[in-house]
C-alpha cells in the first residue's frame, strides 16, 4: 500500500512539473515573453535543468504536439501563395510553416545558460529518437537552429597548449576519441612544439571545447601512428618541419551531432600553420579505417562497387581468396599481430588491393567508411595506404592494422570535394594501381 501511495505521489508530482513547464513555455512565447524574455527564459531553464533526462519525455511530446504548425493554416497560406506567388505571400507562408518550438528555443538561447540547456535537450532527444520516430520533426528543428548558431563563422579557434587551464586539459584527455591519452605525461608530449592541438569554442561556452584536432609536425608523411603518440619520443626542432599530419579529431559535444565543424577546423588549422610555418609544404592525415575489417569479413560483392569494372572486380575476388587462404580460411586471424608477420608478399598485396577498393569505391556509398567520407567530402585526396600502420588491439580489430594518408592540397580542395560529390574519389595514381 505504501509503495502504491509513493508511486501515485510521484506521478502527481511529475504531472504538476509538466504542467508548469508547459505554462512557462506558453508565457515565454507570448507577447509578454518577447518583452520580458530573459527572466521568463531563465525560469524555464531552471525548471528544465531541475529535471533528469528521464523526465523530459512529456516536454518533448509537448514540443511535437502543441508547438507544431497548424496544418489548415499552412494549407491556406500555401494556396494563397500558389494563387499569387508574390513576396508578401511567400513571407507569410514561411512564417506560417515555422514551428513555434523554434522560436521557443531561440528565446531560451538568448539567455545566459540557455545555449548549454538547448544542447542538453538535444542530447536527450537524440537518445530517444530511435524509439520515438514521431520526434523527428522536433530533432530537425534542433539541428536547423544549432547549425546556424554554431556556424564556424561565429566560433573561435584557439590553440590548446600546456599553459591552458587544467580544467580544459582534463577535457582534452577525457574527449580524445581516436588515440587514448595515457595521462598527463602523454598529454604534455602531445602539446610540445612539434605537436599541436587546436579547438573550436563558442562565445557562450568559452570553457567548453566543441571539437579539437591534434597535429604532428614532421619531416615527412607518416606511415604509422605509434611514433606520433610515443610519449617518450624527443621533440623535433622547427627547422625539420615540412609536413603537418592531422592524426586525431574528436568531437566533445554530442548535442552537436550532425553540425559540420571538423571540416572547417582542419582547413582553418592548415591555413594558420601555413602562415606561421612557411616551410610546411604538405598537409595530410594519418587516419584509421574503422569499418574496413567488418566490411571485408562480411564478404563484399565487388561487382556492386560503383566505378569498378568486371576485370577489377575479378582481381579483387581473387585477392580476397588469396588473403583468406593465407589466414587458413578465417580472416579473424588478422586481428592478431602474429598473423601479419606470416603474410607473404601475395597476401600483403591482396590486403592492400582490398583496402584500396574499399576506400576508392565504397566511400561514395552510404556504406562507405565514415572517416573516409569525412575527409574525401572535405576535399582531401586518397594518397597512400599504410599496412601495419596501427598494430594496437583497436587498430587490428577495426582495420587489420591498416591506416591511410589523405592529402589536403589547399589549392585543389574544392575540385576534390566537387569530384567526390559527383561520386568519384580523388586519389593518387599509386593507390589506383593497387587494384
Amino acid at each position: 500500500m505504501l509503495v502504491e501511495l509513493r508511486e501515485a505521489a510521484a506521478r502527481q508530482r511529475d504531472k504538476r512539473l509538466q504542467g508548469l513547464l508547459r505554462l512557462a513555455s506558453k508565457r515565454l512565447l507570448s507577447d509578454r515573453g518577447e518583452m520580458n524574455g530573459v527572466p521568463l527564459a531563465r525560469e524555464l531553464i531552471e525548471r528544465l535543468d531541475a529535471l533528469d533526462d528521464s523526465q523530459l519525455d512529456d516536454f518533448f511530446e509537448h514540443l511535437a504536439r502543441d508547438l507544431s504548425p497548424d496544418p489548415q493554416a499552412v494549407l491556406r497560406l500555401a494556396q494563397a501563395y500558389a494563387a499569387e506567388p508574390g513576396a508578401a505571400q511567400l513571407i507569410a507562408l514561411a512564417q506560417g510553416v515555422e514551428p513555434q518550438r523554434q522560436e521557443l528555443l531561440r528565446r531560451l538561447n538568448r539567455t545566459p545558460g540557455g545555449t548549454a540547456t538547448v544542447l542538453r535537450l538535444r542530447r536527450a532527444l537524440l537518445r530517444r529518437l530511435p524509439k520515438h520516430p514521431e520526434l523527428a520533426a522536433v530533432e530537425a528543428d534542433f539541428l536547423h537552429l544549432l547549425s546556424s548558431w554554431f556556424n564556424p563563422g561565429f566560433l573561435q579557434m584557439k590553440r590548446v597548449d600546456w599553459n591552458a587551464p587544467a580544467q580544459l586539459l582534463e577535457k582534452i584527455i577525457l574527449h580524445e576519441a581516436v588515440h587514448q591519452i595515457d595521462g598527463w605525461d602523454d598529454l604534455r608530449r602531445r602539446l610540445q612544439p612539434d605537436r599541436r592541438c587546436f579547438a573550436f569554442f563558442h562565445p557562450q561556452l568559452p570553457d567548453e571545447p566543441l571539437i579539437f584536432v591534434e597535429v604532428a609536425l614532421l619531416p615527412e608523411m607518416p606511415d604509422a601512428i605509434a611514433p606520433l603518440i610515443d610519449k617518450a619520443s624527443t621533440p623535433l626542432p622547427p627547422e625539420r618541419f615540412r609536413v603537418a599530419a592531422f592524426y586525431s579529431i574528436s568531437n566533445c559535444e554530442p548535442g552537436l551531432r550532425g553540425v559540420s565543424l571538423g571540416n572547417f577546423l582542419i582547413k582553418q588549422v592548415a591555413e594558420q600553420l601555413q602562415k606561421e610555418l612557411p616551410r610546411l609544404k604538405t598537409f595530410c592525415t594519418l587516419s584509421p579505417l574503422p569499418r574496413f575489417a567488418a566490411w571485408l569479413q562480411a564478404g563484399p560483392d565487388f561487382t556492386a562497387l560503383p566505378g569498378l569494372g568486371r576485370a577489377a572486380a575479378a582481381r579483387l575476388l581473387a585477392a580476397h581468396a588469396t588473403l583468406l587462404q593465407a589466414c587458413d580460411g578465417d580472416l579473424d586471424a588478422l586481428h592478431g599481430p602474429a598473423q601479419h608477420d606470416r603474410l607473404d608478399d601475395a597476401a600483403q598485396a591482396a590486403l592492400l588491393a582490398l583496402a584500396a577498393a574499399y576506400l576508392g569505391h565504397a566511400s561514395t556509398t552510404p556504406a562507405g567508411d565514415p572517416v573516409a567520407r569525412f575527409h574525401l567530402d572535405n576535399g582531401a585526396r586518397l594518397e597512400r595506404l599504410n599496412p601495419r600502420g596501427n598494430m594496437s588491439p583497436t587498430g587490428l580489430r577495426q582495420s587489420f592494422g591498416m591506416m591511410v594518408n589523405y592529402l589536403y592540397d589547399l589549392d585543389r580542395i574544392e575540385a576534390s570535394h566537387a569530384k567526390f560529390r559527383r561520386g568519384d574519389v580523388a586519389r593518387a595514381r599509386a593507390v589506383s594501381a593497387l587494384i
